[in-house]
């Protein structure tokens, strides 16, 4: 069986990557997870100065799923150029490094930076941050910031750029659609959907910040919905998530339209969750006689 898949240019040994924020840089997992069998790390969130990130409590769990608001709390490219690159460089896995900042000017520095590394393979551009110069609307629910953002990444990446798209938004496809025109080279989809809970008894927010990202089982049916609307609507490829938590989630994602999958919250649960996804379509292919894993990209019967 062939598992291998290609994405702007990049060829990864499987499809099997895991979600940004929920594998640190892998150094974490490392004692539970051979990295050598994984598609790809993708990183935490980076920024170009060390962000504290949000007050506590920031995380809470609701039914099937999680709410976090960590305010993608990292240690700047600094220390991650120095820390993080040498130790996943040890290993056969490509390397995709998640971009965020609070200005189009924040993430033009950072990506400038991982153009100096040759061993980073993609950049994954995380839209979800607030944009302060703009009243803290998020990048990614305005199609024309997004295009904005998009191209100016574009004009100093040395690396193909991947832009991960909110599902908070009215139409996913018009988002994709500015990306795509703006020059991204593929897409990664969803990111977590915004949700609050309320503590009854204390009758106080379970979240210091008021609001948090879902994730979780419970995401699942949205986020194969709007990574099948999403691959309609472009020609670029995708990279499917949320709520992942088996083989069968990330072969539905595949069927969608997703070139890969990435493992998210399920990490929490399982630290193991990633080779059981990869060995669950290695299953699945082998029941279903399916010599090479792209054949099942897109391939819902219509």
């Amino acid at each position: 069986m062939k598992l291998e898949t290609v994405i702007a240019g990049v060829t990864f040994q499987n499809p099997v990557m895991t979600a940004s924020g929920t594998f640190g840089s892998g150094m974490e997992y490392s004692e539970f997870v051979d990295l050598n069998r994984l598609g790809a790390v993708v990183t935490k969130g980076v920024a170009n100065v060390p962000w504290p990130g949000n007050p506590t409590p920031r995380v809470a769990e609701v039914y099937g799923g999680m709410l976090n608001a960590i305010g993608l709390q990292n240690p700047g490219i600094d220390v991650f150029m120095q820390r993080d690159i040498p130790f996943l460089k040890q290993y056969d896995t490509k390397i995709i490094v998640n971009v965020c900042g609070k200005t189009v000017e924040d993430y033009v520095e950072v990506v400038e930076r991982l153009g100096e590394e040759s061993a980073v393979a993609m950049l994954e551009i995380n839209v979800s941050c607030p944009n302060v110069k703009e009243g803290a609307i998020a990048f990614g629910q305005n199609a024309d910031a997004l295009y904005h953002i998009t191209s100016e990444i574009k004009r100093h990446a040395k690396q193909p750029v991947m832009m991960k798209l909110s599902p908070n938004v009215t139409d996913i496809t018009e988002m994709a659609k500015a990306a795509e025109a703006a020059g991204a080279d593929a897409l990664s989809l969803i990111n977590t959907i915004t949700g609050m809970k309320i503590d009854v008894h204390s009758r106080k927010f379970a979240i210091a910040n008021k609001t948090g990202g879902m994730s979780g089982p419970a995401i699942k049916p949205i986020a194969v919905r709007m990574v099948y609307q999403t691959a309609k609507a472009v020609k670029i490829p995708i990279v499917g998530m949320g709520g992942i938590a088996n083989g069968e989630d990330a072969v539905e994602f595949l069927l969608a339209g997703a070139s890969a999958v990435s493992v998210g919250a399920m990490n929490f649960v399982n630290p193991s969750a990633t080779m059981e996804v990869l060995e669950g379509i290695e299953s699945y292919m082998k029941q279903y006689h399916v010599e090479n894993v792209t054949e099942l990209i897109g391939a819902v019967k219509e």
